[in-house]
């Protein structure tokens, strides 16, 4: 039976490349990316980057797909991405069923972990329901970008016994609103923090973690942000892509209006 591996490979220091990670890419004969076109060429050539310094045993080969076209300004954003994913569905399972045989070993390379803000995981499950290609896939977690981001700014996510809340620009303020203490952002392509009423936290921003690229900046938001704003636009005119992830803590002594003081 063809076999899928989906590979977290982290975001993107070649480095960061698990040794579970490296013995499937030696596994693997067909390696599926989605092409996004020559801005996003540089993340394309990551991968390929990967392969040649970690492939020793096996002949392999790259075959990209185009992505689909995403309706980005939906009115029903989740519907708009549900249609998205299952277009990606078909377009893989085009290419699963045309170019890896039936015993052969294909792969998936995921930026960061298959298992944090991916799609990857849930379109394999969703070419497997539409039963037109029958295969068995393995999930091999990788280093994410919230990892990256506490290390490159030497901290802890959390405080001393406090949750840390991972979600979106788009979700952003209603963590805010919940009284969230230690909130990681990810997929905010507004950079959502900007327009918080309650702008009372520190801020540890990083974009294009792992690369030659990376930059990163900290320190009060209300102090920060416009130095973030103009250096994110500089960063995606120059390389054509940005992917950025920061960490809002709320700073020391902070207590929640209409709490007492403990």
């Amino acid at each position: 039976m063809r076999t899928l591996l989906v590979i977290g490979i982290g975001s993107g220091n070649p480095e960061h490349i698990t040794i579970q990670a490296i013995k499937a890419l030696n596994r693997t004969e067909v390696f599926f990316a989605f092409d996004k076109g020559a801005a996003t060429s540089d993340l394309l050539n990551l991968r390929r980057e990967i392969c040649r310094t970690y492939i020793t045993d096996r002949d392999y080969r790259f075959v990209e797909v185009t992505d689909p076209e995403r309706d980005r300004t939906p009115d029903a954003y989740r519907d708009a991405v549900v249609d998205w994913h299952e277009e990606r569905a078909i377009a893989y399972e085009a290419v699963i069923d045309a170019e890896l045989g039936p015993d052969g070993v294909g792969a998936l390379l995921v930026w960061g972990d298959p298992a944090l803000y991916d799609s990857t995981i849930r379109i394999v499950q969703q070419i497997l329901e539409r039963g037109r290609v029958s295969f068995d896939y393995e999930v091999i977690p990788g280093i994410s970008s919230v990892q990256v981001l506490a290390a490159q700014h030497r901290t802890v996510l959390n405080g001393i016994g406090e949750p840390i809340h991972i979600t979106t620009g788009r979700q952003l303020p209603e963590a805010v609103a919940a009284g969230e203490r230690n909130i990681v952002v990810m997929l905010d392509g507004k950079l959502a923090c900007r327009d918080l009423p309650d702008q009372d936290f520190d801020i540890r921003w990083g974009a294009n973690l792992g690369t030659p690229a990376e930059v990163l900046l900290s320190g009060p938001l209300p102090v920060m942000i416009d130095q973030i704003v103009a250096t994110r636009a500089e960063l995606k005119a120059r390389t054509g892509w940005i992917m950025d992830t920061y960490l809002l803590r709320r700073p020391a002594g902070w207590v929640r209006p209409g709490r007492p003081q403990p």
